[in-house]
């Protein structure tokens, strides 16, 4: 069973430890398999906002867990603790695959484990966090950068995605999926999408791209195109694309892109069809335009895939001290 440490210290962020915890120790109903092992990990006691908590290993279990999970801390202008940011980089020696969510990006780093690696915290401390490591490419504009055997997520709701992502990783799209309609939460934002966007959006039932982004998802199966969209929106092409970047922070084209995938990787984990049906019910036309978009987005071809998922296996790589997860 995989096992996810939590490492916490005196001052961690407790949303940031508990939305982690949800994710991680529970598997959302009708999971078939071994979920994750959780494993909380610091100096006793651990004082995080008003709760005083006990862990129940101390910080040299951290190099013993497969994935490590770094909380947000609350306290960006003082160094991180000695003892946390050692014991982070013995996990990392040892195989262990490490994820930041929020300002524990300011933990990773000091570690050296964000040298030379695009990497992103929350927006109101990416100037800080650049400024204290310059050998970090810190990108403030992302919700999460996955960099292999190292990961960072902006704050709050995007440690969320991050971890929804991990999860996806590990168990694919429909337990991700699964795991979000527990929470009451979107399955899937890509962790390119923007923090924030400086024009507040209109509420939900003005916004124009609400009734549109549904009626897609029920049509991936056709050659939908930017004209298509446009059309059904009862806008320009150019207005659908300022629309769609302020909403969604890309483009319709590489929205759909993206939604298409989704679908595939759903097919393939959940059903029999082969790869030419998988292609025709995701709009993706042929099998071969549909492997050339799935093994560049995924990092695998969609056979792989389905082998990996289909056997109830984990994803290559997950699992194992010493290599990192594939890209998705």
């Amino acid at each position: 069973m995989h096992t996810v440490a939590l490492a916490v210290t005196d001052g961690i962020l407790p949303f940031e430890l508990a939305m982690a915890h949800e994710i991680f120790d529970s598997a959302p109903a009708g999971f078939a398999g071994p979920w994750y092992r959780v494993a909380l990990c610091g100096s006793e006691p651990v004082r995080a906002g008003r709760f005083l908590l006990a862990p129940e290993h101390g910080l040299d279990r951290l190099p013993q867990a497969d994935t490590v999970i770094v909380p947000g801390w609350a306290d960006v202008d003082r160094p991180p603790p000695g003892g946390l940011v050692d014991a982070v980089r013995a996990a990392h020696a040892a195989g262990a695959r490490l994820a930041s969510l929020c300002t524990g990006a300011f933990v990773l780093a000091a570690a050296g484990l964000l040298d030379g690696l695009r990497a992103t915290t929350h927006w109101a401390h990416t100037g800080d966090l650049a400024a204290r490591y310059p050998r970090v490419e810190v990108d403030p504009d992302v919700l999460y950068v996955d960099n292999g055997r190292v990961l960072t997520s902006a704050g709050k709701a995007a440690a969320l995605d991050l971890c929804l992502h991990l999860v996806r990783l590990d168990h694919g799209s429909s337990a991700a999926n699964a795991a979000a309609r527990r929470l009451v939460v979107p399955p899937h934002r890509d962790g390119g999408q923007a923090q924030f966007v400086t024009t507040p959006l209109p509420a939900p039932r003005q916004q124009p791209l609400a009734e549109l982004l549904s009626w897609v998802l029920e049509r991936l199966d056709q050659p939908l195109t930017v004209e298509d969209l446009a059309r059904r929106a009862g806008m320009s092409a150019r207005n659908l694309g300022r629309h769609f970047r302020s909403a969604t922070g890309t483009t319709p084209l590489q929205w759909l892109l993206v939604q298409r995938i989704r679908r595939a990787q759903e097919l393939l984990e959940t059903t029999d069809e082969d790869v030419e049906a998988v292609a025709a019910a995701t709009g993706m036309g042929t099998a071969a335009t549909l492997r050339r978009h799935f093994n560049r987005t995924v990092g695998v071809p969609p056979d792989a895939y389905r082998r990996t998922f289909r056997a109830g296996g984990e994803r290559p790589g997950a699992g194992r001290k010493g290599a990192g997860p594939d890209r998705a």
